[in-house]
């Protein structure tokens, strides 16, 4: 629901639901905080909640797009423990053994990860216990948001509902009916009348069992992708100095078979050699675009594949696309002309190896209301920032010229201070004391001394404007 929620238009306060498609028509996937007040549910048909109050927003919801976000917060999840599986739609299961003292402690690790949670976004209910059958129960039924349980499970468990166990429905509705509706309850019944109630899936004895630890319960984690990688393991140390341009021949075509397979192309590709002293060489160059034209990469890094010292021998060789991008199955043209964009990057990443990463840029747009900071340059290899779009009409490359600073030599003007002095000298008549502001006549010889005063404004360039009077 709150993945749902960024990229939605409804407010807080509208009652929306996200559907699926049930045998008997909708089914609820989700609700908002709003809708829920209003009586729906999670699980029930749209029908019938919308009997309850008509005004609810059906929402078709993404369970595909759901389960995409959870394997990435359950690779994500690995900053906590090694061990990590995804539990159902919208539960992880993490195996903290032994992990919680490299956080300071258990009340730490809880804390860390709701705050990483609240800054991507995410609400979460985190508990800890011995079993995950316990911490799951605590997590969905428990009474508060973190919930650590130590040797007293049976306790917390105590008071939750039968439905906190994970049993289907069937054999909850049953138990339910029976009056054993808490744990705590069905804890206390002798265990071989209620084996003989229900079937071996659904025994509800069993599923006790996991949750008091007294039945194992493994935890399965989720697949790690690595980054496609082709290994060579040699005979003999090698030490001759193509020893390593020799290694890359063979490995690139198992390499760009990887990267076929997971339907990926290569943006940073490493050779490295393992020495028999147990040092390493690395040589790595980048691409602009995603490529595994086999041709092109070999040409990329055999230069640097050559360049690296043998030292006391080689014994092992891997080539490693450490970084790799979504590369699909394309035909460039139906001439079968290269497309421009391809050699342009070919191009970049030739340039790039030869020059360095940095000697080769690229124009960058940028959002800005000034047109001489409206763009800039990034070096090729890196991705471009996204930019909103140009504007309508065409503007100037500069607004206004920077502003100089003005350096005053007299503090008056040189004409004005040799009128004033031969004004001193001669006689001021009384018309002309009436006039304040004026400026003498430089001894009478009816002409005029004029200047200009500019103002600067050092607060910004709008203000840089000349104001000129003349006198």
């Amino acid at each position: 629901m709150e993945r749902w929620a960024r990229s939605s238009d409804f407010g807080p306060d509208d009652p929306v639901v996200l559907t699926v498609e049930g045998t008997h028509g909708p089914i609820i996937h989700a609700v908002t905080r709003a809708a829920a007040e209003r009586g729906a549910r999670a699980g029930s048909r749209l029908t019938d909640a919308r009997a309850i109050d008509p005004v609810l927003i059906a929402v078709p919801a993404d369970p595909a797009g759901d389960e995409v976000l959870v394997e990435r917060l359950a690779r994500w999840a690995g900053r906590w423990s090694p061990l990590v599986e995804v539990d159902g739609p919208s539960a992880l299961r993490l195996d903290v053994t032994g992990v919680a003292h490299l956080f300071g402690g258990e009340r730490r690790l809880v804390a860390d990860v709701q705050t990483r949670f609240a800054v991507a976004g995410l609400s979460t209910r985190v508990a800890m216990a011995p079993t995950a059958a316990a911490a799951w129960a605590l997590a969905h039924y428990g009474d508060a948001a973190a919930v650590i349980c130590g040797k007293d499970t049976g306790a917390k468990l105590a008071d939750l509902p039968v439905a906190a166990l994970r049993l289907p429905p069937e054999a909850t509705r049953t138990l339910e009916r029976l009056g054993l509706k808490t744990v705590g309850t069905l804890a206390g019944i002798e265990r071989r009348s209620l084996a003989r109630r229900f079937r071996e899936a659904d025994n509800p004895v069993d599923a006790l069992d996991r949750a008091l630890g007294r039945k194992p319960e493994p935890l399965t984690a989720v697949p790690s992708h690595r980054p496609p990688r082709a290994l060579l393991k040699l005979e003999e140390p090698a030490t001759h100095p193509e020893a390593p341009s020799q290694a890359l021949e063979r490995l690139i075509p198992d390499l760009v078979q990887q990267l076929q397979r997971r339907h990926l192309g290569a943006r940073r590709l490493s050779l490295i050699g393992f020495r028999v002293d147990g040092s390493i060489g690395v040589a790595s160059v980048a691409t602009s675009i995603p490529s595994r034209e086999p041709k092109h990469l070999q040409r990329l890094i055999a230069d640097k594949a050559a360049a690296l010292d043998p030292g006391f021998g080689f014994d092992a060789f891997a080539l490693e696309a450490s970084w790799a991008e979504a590369l699909s199955s394309a035909q460039d043209s139906l001439v079968g002309e290269p497309s421009s964009e391809r050699e342009v990057a070919r191009l970049v990443d030739r340039l790039s190896v030869k020059l360095g990463p940095d000697k080769v840029r690229r124009p960058q747009p940028h959002e800005s209301h000034l047109p001489e900071r409206a763009s800039g340059w990034r070096p090729a290899l890196e991705k471009a920032e996204p930019v909103g779009p140009a504007p309508a009409s065409a503007r100037p490359q500069r607004m206004l010229d920077r502003p100089e600073a003005i350096a005053v030599v007299y503090a008056t003007p040189k004409a004005y201070r040799a009128a004033s002095s031969g004004a001193g000298q001669s006689t001021t008549s009384p018309a002309s004391k009436g006039r304040s502001g004026s400026l003498p006549n430089g001894g009478g010889s009816g002409r005029r001394h004029g200047f200009a005063i500019t103002t600067v404004s050092k607060t910004s360039p709008a203000a840089a404007t000349g104001s000129t009077a003349k006198a």
